[in-house]
């Protein structure tokens, strides 16, 4: 007996179809709002000169985690900039930056909520679970329809793609806070609010820091990987040297990548830290 195929692909072909003619204002809008904030913070990240950013990057790294990391920092940026790839790695962090925000700011409500209502957990982490299975580049395909080729299409890509492991680690810091605290901040007649943000918050914020250092890395990979759909940085000039079968243009763009990763790594590192300390 044959049985009929699901036609899944259909359904979901059609529900995107549905959403971008029904919402294409709403996109528009969204499109040019994002696309002006990556303009804008990109255009201020360039208007530094080169060595200037670096000797900023390089302070910050010195002020936060040591001179070891601003000497690891300054040596990596140098080679960066030695390498002509300046621009395209501030192209990236642009991205990365704009997305991890983004992906910030959705993850820690949600992760909250997640935390405070065992109902919302229930039905939170198989969707996580999903997303987190899902291969990367299936995110690039519901980004092009709704927002086009570009930029704007790699941060909703990224976004949801990076923002999984901030909404596990916010729910999952908050849920260890021990018993007893919670209850002593209820024998002194706390409220909800009192409890969440001075109680369970600056307990879990190690666990919560991890969650975005998480994200960053994620949000890292995503971004070079959405070279595919048009988004500049140094993930173009890596998909740039394989159209054109350059493998030494590739390894140095992705050595860029390594010491970019390494460099937002540590410093979200140490930032945890710093806090926690």
């Amino acid at each position: 007996m044959d049985i009929p195929r699901i036609p899944l692909g259909d359904w979901i072909e059609s529900g995107l179809t549905w959403l971008t003619s029904e919402y294409s204002g709403v996109t528009r809008g969204i499109s040019r709002f994002t696309q002006t904030g990556i303009d804008v913070l990109n255009d201020g990240l360039m208007w530094l000169p080169a060595w200037a950013l670096l000797g900023l990057i390089a302070l910050l790294c010195w002020k936060l985690a040591g001179i070891r990391l601003a000497i690891g920092a300054a040596a990596g940026l140098a080679l960066i900039w030695n390498l002509d790839l300046w621009d395209p790695m501030i192209e990236t962090l642009t991205l990365v930056v704009f997305a991890t925000m983004v992906a910030v700011v959705i993850a820690l409500p949600v992760g909250i909520a997640a935390a405070l209502s065992n109902r919302l957990y229930r039905v939170i982490m198989p969707i996580l679970d999903f997303m987190q299975t899902m291969p990367a580049f299936v995110y690039l395909i519901p980004a092009i329809p709704f927002f086009g080729i570009g930029s704007v299409s790699a941060i909703f890509a990224t976004v949801i793609f990076s923002m999984p492991p901030a909404i596990r680690f916010t729910t999952l810091g908050i849920r260890q806070v021990p018993v007893e605290l919670i209850e002593a901040a209820d024998a002194y007649g706390a409220t909800r609010g009192q409890k969440l943000f001075k109680v369970q918050l600056p307990l879990s914020l190690p666990t919560v820091m991890a969650g975005i250092n998480q994200t960053i890395m994620l949000a890292l990979s995503m971004v070079v990987i959405a070279a595919m759909i048009g988004a500049d940085g140094l993930g173009s000039e890596v998909w740039r040297a394989i159209q054109r079968l350059r493998p030494g243009d590739g390894f140095e763009a992705g050595i860029a990548v390594v010491i970019l990763a390494m460099l937002l790594d540590r410093l979200t590192q140490s930032l945890r830290k710093t806090r926690n300390g």
